[in-house]
């Protein structure tokens, strides 16, 4: 009687099919087209039977677990180390050749810690299970000093929003960035194997912005054209005096101009006015302002390619101007797990 199909019995009845037939071979010298045929299985199937027996006897034919296991390959102890490693470290600390936690570098992690070998798809399925997800990694420069920037975080900024809840005034959080007209932002439906073309200007041009805001929906900005220096950063601090009316704790980054001998004497001569504060240093994403230059970078110019300066300096400041009427959408920076402190 021939099978339709011996992977639908049960394992033990495919156990003794694997029996059978290898003994058919083996003590009745028959050939393996003609097993295969008789027990309706491929000549394949067959053959692997064989080489299983010689190698390991009549044991090696024995079922096997069939399905998914019950119970994952690593230990709870296991889980958890390997989870706060990846959380807690880069793998070059950890001696693997690899930049980054993908999964073949958390396969080789696990057989270096202990001996155990995986394939990818089973990694990628564990890594899933545990809560973990493949994202595009924050940048963070090697020069950053944790302990310093959790000395801002816990006596620092804490002291400073004291104050100016004390004297009534408001934190700004500034920043400055350049545009360029040949940055490209967003993605375009296309054929699979054909890069779509976006039609532009070849000649290169750009403007820069300064902006600060606050947690309650406050943008005040600036779209100038050449280089950032005090006397533009001084422009600006005026302006930003004259359009409120309480004391600006203005909170910026380490720049030179900010820290410049010209500025710094300004400041001292108006500090009924204006406080200047600084983060620590190489630490971006501790300022909100970042991600205002995020959102101007990914949506100012999605939408229409300027011919021009004077076109983007046009279309960054329409962008800007919307943004500055709606307060819920500036507040929104401050979400942000990097930025949660200063909103509150």
């Amino acid at each position: 009687m021939r099978l339709k199909d011996a992977r639908s019995l049960p394992p033990q009845a495919q156990q003794a099919l694997r029996k059978r037939a290898v003994m058919a071979v083996i003590e009745k010298k028959r050939s393996q087209g003609e097993v295969a045929q008789e027990f309706g299985v491929t000549r394949t199937a067959v053959n692997q039977w064989v080489q299983r027996y010689r190698r390991g006897g009549e044991t090696a034919l024995n079922a096997c677990q069939q399905g998914r296991r019950e119970h994952p390959t690593l230990q709870r102890s296991q889980v958890t180390t390997i989870t706060r490693l990846i959380r807690d470290y880069a793998p070059e600390q950890l001696q693997l050749p690899f930049p980054l936690w993908t999964r073949q570098a958390v396969s080789h992690l696990i057989e270096q810690y202990w001996g155990i070998t995986l394939c990818q798809t089973t990694i990628g399925r564990y890594l899933r299970h545990w809560g973990l997800s493949p994202q595009k990694p924050a940048k963070r420069a090697r020069e950053q000093c944790r302990l310093t920037v959790q000395q801002w975080l816990s006596y620092e900024y804490p002291a400073i929003a004291q104050r100016a809840q004390q004297e009534g005034g408001e934190i700004h959080w500034g920043d400055e960035m350049g545009l360029r007209s040949d940055h490209q932002a967003g993605t375009c439906w296309s054929e699979v194997g054909k890069t779509p073309v976006v039609e532009g200007t070849g000649q290169r041009f750009g403007c820069n912005l300064i902006s600060t805001l606050t947690n309650r929906g406050t943008l005040r900005f600036q779209v100038f054209q050449g280089g950032f220096n005090s006397d533009v950063f001084l422009e600006f601090l005026r302006r930003l005096i004259r359009s409120t009316k309480n004391k600006v704790f203005l909170i910026v980054d380490r720049h030179p101009v900010h820290r410049s001998h010209k500025v710094q004497q300004w400041v001292a001569q108006h500090q009924d006015e204006l406080e200047l504060f600084y983060l620590p240093p190489y630490s971006p994403e501790q300022n909100p302002d970042e991600f205002l230059n995020q959102d101007i970078k990914s949506n100012a110019m999605r939408r229409q390619r300027p011919r021009n300066r004077n076109e983007l300096m046009k279309m960054v400041r329409s962008y800007l101007y919307k943004i500055q009427k709606c307060p819920e959408r500036v507040s929104r920076y401050f979400w942000a797990r990097s930025v949660q402190y200063a909103g509150l």
